[in-house]
């Protein structure tokens, strides 16, 4: 992953001070940040947007909380994580998946990938990650975020409670059970059951 630039201490200022146009300049400089992190913990592309909205504005209100103790684009990471949390949250509605609602490509993947056959084009990989989606989309808000953070991210334990603000415990615990699902989910999905 390429290394985002230093958002700059004059900037922030000018956007405390309320120039639009640094605000603007602010907004541009951070949305590749931001939208890659949604992207990673969003499976609904449609709500892409509106959840951006919502990070840039809870940046926008709290930017005076910004105390500069870390990195400017490790808070607004955290926030926009924080965010993509809460919507999730409150979206309530977890899909349930079962080998019925399996597309037939899918379904395929999924019988290659029990019997331990290994995934031969880009294709099934991809069919792959879009079952992955579908099952972590199951799995409650929290562990959703701390599964994305840690496996398809590969994020340390200590980075994701510094993006979260979650002990190192909690965030274990909620990926050993949501590991614990996630087997039970692709278990229940085998053709056999």
């Amino acid at each position: 992953m390429e290394e985002l630039p230093v958002i700059d201490e004059n900037l922030l200022a000018q956007v405390r001070a309320g120039t639009e146009s640094a605000w603007q300049d602010l907004v541009e400089q951070l949305s590749p940040q931001i939208f890659g992190i949604i992207r990673n913990q969003i499976r609904a592309t449609s709500d892409h947007d509106d959840i951006a909205q919502e990070a840039f504005t809870k940046i926008f209100l709290k930017l005076d909380q910004f105390a500069g103790k870390q990195a400017f684009r490790h808070w607004v990471s955290r926030l926009t994580i924080n965010t993509c949390y809460d919507w999730l949250r409150k979206r309530k509605a977890r899909p349930l998946v079962s080998y019925s609602d399996l597309g037939e490509t899918e379904a395929e993947i999924l019988e290659k990938t029990l019997a331990g056959d290994p995934l031969e084009q880009k294709e099934s990989i991809a069919s792959m990650r879009a079952l992955l989606d579908r099952l972590i989309s199951s799995l409650k808000p929290r562990e959703q975020i701390v599964i994305r953070l840690l496996d398809l991210e590969e994020k340390s334990v200590q980075d994701v409670g510094e993006l979260t603000g979650w002990g190192a415990s909690k965030i274990k615990v909620t990926a050993m059970r949501a590991r614990k699902k996630l087997r039970e989910l692709l278990h229940k999905l085998e053709p056999d059951h």
